[in-house]
């Protein structure tokens, strides 16, 4: 039997969305789904996406992990929620440090609509992908919205075919775990070398 390369699941997403906004509902449900599945949740431990991420997982008894820090000079930044309580707390120094860690910590992103906190994760985990092509983390787009904004990149850039084969856009909660489960089926094809869990991981390594 294969080792299962997709376990830790990240999302990343607003920060400022209340708990009745369509965007957060589907965050929860999404997490409440992967966790029952048996994946664990990763979030940066704020408020919006990241708490319905937690909230999710938890009402299934399911395992989470955050990667927080808290600022002293950025008050443009959210830090850490006090709601939004882990199984597990990573402390970061600065929001590079956090932001890479949770690049590290997980197997796979998941990410919603947000701010320019997530344009900068999602660009990161992109270029990750395409420079680790074959032994990547892949990622979920999750919303209508991305189309346009994929549409607009591809028009205006210049991208390649592997790139754009890293992420898949997806509109509806029950389409997640069959995506999920689809990377999951690519990765296995891959010959990933030993032990070695997504070898992406060595971009996090000295």
């Amino acid at each position: 039997m294969q080792k299962q390369l997709i376990k830790n699941i990240v999302f990343f997403g607003d920060a400022s969305i209340s708990e009745n906004d369509p965007v957060y509902k589907n965050a929860y449900e999404i997490a409440r789904t992967l966790a029952s599945d048996g994946y664990l949740i990763v979030n940066g431990g704020g408020p919006g996406v990241m708490y319905a991420s937690t909230e999710g997982a938890e009402a299934v008894g399911g395992k989470t992990t955050s990667v927080t820090f808290t600022p002293k000079d950025a008050p443009g930044f959210e830090g850490s929620y006090v709601k939004n309580i882990t199984d597990v707390e990573v402390k970061t120094t600065n929001y590079i440090e956090r932001m890479f860690k949770l690049l590290e910590y997980g197997d796979m992103f998941i990410i919603f609509k947000g701010g320019s906190g997530t344009i900068s994760e999602f660009g990161t985990a992109w270029v990750l992908a395409k420079i680790y092509y074959g032994h990547h983390k892949p990622f979920i787009l999750y919303g209508d919205f991305w189309a346009e904004i994929i549409d607009s990149i591809k028009k205006n850039m210049n991208l390649d075919g592997p790139e754009l084969s890293v992420f898949e856009i997806v509109s509806r909660v029950e389409d997640v775990l069959p995506t999920i489960k689809r990377f999951e089926k690519k990765l296995q094809g891959i010959d990933h070398g030993g032990d070695c869990k997504i070898c992406v991981d060595a971009a996090f390594k000295k």
